[in-house]
Parts: structure tokens; C-alpha cells; sequence
């Protein structure tokens, strides 16, 4: 019986080893590699300002842009003179661009006979297209007197961000 039990014990074992060998010779070890890289491109950004509406007797001077500002400094003559300007904004990125935040203010102590107002700006703006809105600065027709204070700026932001 003993040696019974031996035989046995030598078959595990024998059994146990050919399982081991086994399991080796059909175990693979594999390795993934990745890359990811982005490809996008964000480049939403103006490309020209113009003055396209200008009341006689009045002054547009040079309007100045970059990339991200414009500026202009119009002199208006008398009520009801105005000037108008083409702001154009360009996504000559590769990724859609929407509307995030718009904000034009005025100068709260500058002159009340000035005005400013803004067309409506595109909310989407796909990958190669562009856009165009207008700001018209205007000196308020029924102002009735040269007022003291002649000045008043006007502050803009408009902000496109990623779809």
C-alpha cells in the first residue's frame, strides 16, 4: 500500500509538472503600445476692420487690427453723423468654433451724445469659414448742444471657444 501511495504521489507530481511545462510553452506575453497625437488646429481670429459707412464731413483715420484686437478712432462732426465698420473674424483653424461670451461696453463718464451699436456676431463659426459684424458709432441726432465731455470709448470682447 505503500508503495501504492508512492506511485500515486510520483503520478501528481509527474502530473503537476507536465501541467506546469504546459501551461509555459502556451503562455504569451504581449505588449501594446499607443501614441496618440492631436492633430486640431484653434486659430479663430480677426482679419480685417473697414470703414464702409462714413457721414460726410467725418474722419475714420486708419483702423488698426491684429489678430485677437482692432482698434479705431472716429471723429464725428455732428448729430446724426455716423461711422460704420466691418469687423471680420475668421476660424481658419481645423475645429468648429461657437459663440462663448460677448460683451460691449461703453464708457459709463464719457459723453452721452455718443453711441455705440453692434449687429448681431455669428454663434457658430465652422473650420474655414468666416464671419462679419458691424459696430456704428454714432453722434445722437437729437442731441441739442456740443456737450463738455466729446469722448467716449467703448470696450468689446468677443469670444469663441471650441465646440
Amino acid at each position: 500500500m505503500k508503495s501504492t501511495k508512492n506511485i500515486i504521489i510520483i503520478a501528481l507530481l509527474i502530473v503537476i509538472l507536465a501541467m506546469a511545462v504546459g501551461y509555459s510553452a502556451f503562455a504569451t506575453q504581449l505588449t501594446v503600445d499607443g501614441t496618440a497625437e492631436i492633430i486640431g488646429v484653434w486659430n479663430v481670429k480677426i482679419t480685417n476692420i473697414e470703414a464702409k459707412e462714413i457721414s460726410k464731413g467725418c474722419s475714420a483715420g486708419e483702423p488698426q487690427f491684429t489678430n485677437t484686437s482692432i482698434t479705431f478712432y472716429s471723429k464725428l462732426a455732428k448729430p446724426g453723423d455716423s461711422i460704420t465698420y466691418e469687423v471680420t473674424i475668421e476660424n481658419s483653424g481645423t475645429i468648429d468654433a461657437t459663440l462663448g461670451d460677448i460683451l460691449f461696453q461703453e464708457q459709463t463718464d464719457g459723453s452721452p451724445a455718443i453711441n455705440y451699436v453692434t449687429t448681431e456676431v455669428a454663434t457658430d463659426l465652422k473650420a474655414g469659414e468666416q464671419t462679419t459684424f458691424d459696430i456704428k458709432v454714432e453722434y445722437i441726432k437729437d442731441t441739442s448742444e456740443v456737450p463738455e465731455v466729446k469722448i467716449r470709448k467703448m470696450t468689446g470682447i468677443v469670444e469663441y471657444v471650441q465646440k
